[in-house]
Order: C-alpha cells, then structure tokens, then sequence
C-alpha cells in the first residue's frame, strides 16, 4: 500500500499489487486473479493501519465482486474508504477498489476491534 491519505472519516490509498506473488500460482495458473478475499482483506488492512487496531468483519451489508482483478494487466488498485467509529466501538464501513476506471469491489458493512 502507497500514497495513503486519510481524513477524519475518509481514507484514500494506492495498492500496487505484485503479479509474481505465489497465490497466482493457485489463483490461477498462467490466468491470475486476484481472490475476492484478498480484496476484502486490503479494505480491513487499509482500516487497521488507520486505526492502529487489529479488526474483524463483523456483519456484511453488502459485498460485491463486480470485475476480476487481473495482477499482469491491472496491479496499481485504488481504494476509497469512509468510516466511522460508533457508539459500541465497532467501524461502520463503506469501500470501493477500483482501478483503470473500472470497479471491482464494493464494501459494506461493520468490522469490530480484536
């Protein structure tokens, strides 16, 4: 993660991600996609970092997978976050990752601290 920019409730980031990574080599041979589990697992890495606590999603609203992330082709993803802390200590979240004007994940819903 790169060019990280962060607000009260608003954070932006720029993930490169790297092609050669051994989970293309399972995700898939000679065709690599990026699992829609790491996707969900930036969201909570780029909250974390934010927040300097460690979380775990706690209730989904909404996931989407709406385009494959294809590492060769397409390895800078932008990430949108808000985010608020409520009363009971837990993050409501809204994300998006997208990249070359196209969107491939859409996110929300609560993660609670560990």
């Amino acid at each position: 993660m790169r060019d990280l920019s962060h607000t009260a409730d608003n954070v932006k980031a720029l993930i490169n991600i790297d092609p050669g990574h051994p989970i293309f080599n399972g995700h898939f041979p000679g065709q690599p996609i990026v699992p829609g589990v790491c996707m969900m697992q930036m969201v909570k890495e780029i909250v974390e970092t934010v927040t300097g606590k460690r979380t775990n999603v706690g209730h989904v609203q909404e996931m989407k997978f709406l385009a494959l992330i294809d590492p060769v082709k397409n390895n800078l993803i932008d990430a949108e976050l808000q985010y608020a802390i409520d009363d009971k200590g837990s993050i409501q979240v809204s994300a998006s990752l997208s990249g070359a004007g196209v969107l491939h994940f859409k996110f929300k819903g609560q993660l609670d601290f560990l």
